[in-house]
């Protein structure tokens, strides 16, 4: 493997575990520095697009937790965040396009 494909490969990888840890934030700043790097863009794309479905998790979550059932979904959306940003770290690290099973597709 050489040196470029792997930086790619970890910088994609990166672009998955940043929605973890800062949300959108991480995605965009790969997507926004790495058009250079092909692999890297698509997946910080893809990634960027699932932490915007996320965050619009979040608020409905919030305006639910008025009348109880958002309480209960706050949990389950930090868990499906998790488990599935985990999965795309680790197919990006193979060099592995991963595609979330569910993400509104907003950046194109």
């Amino acid at each position: 493997m050489t040196e470029g494909k792997s930086d790619d490969n970890n910088m994609a990888m990166l672009a998955h575990i940043l929605g973890i840890v800062v949300s959108i934030v991480g995605p965009l700043i790969i997507y926004l520095t790495a058009k250079d790097k092909p692999f890297a863009y698509s997946q910080s794309k893809e990634a960027l697009n699932f932490q915007i479905t996320i965050l619009i998790g979040w608020v409905a979550c919030a305006v639910l937790s008025f009348i109880g059932i958002g309480f209960i979904l706050y949990p389950l959306v930090w868990i499906l965040n998790l488990i599935f940003c985990i999965q795309g770290a680790m197919a990006a690290s193979k060099g592995e396009a991963y595609k979330y099973p569910f993400a509104i597709r907003l950046v194109n």
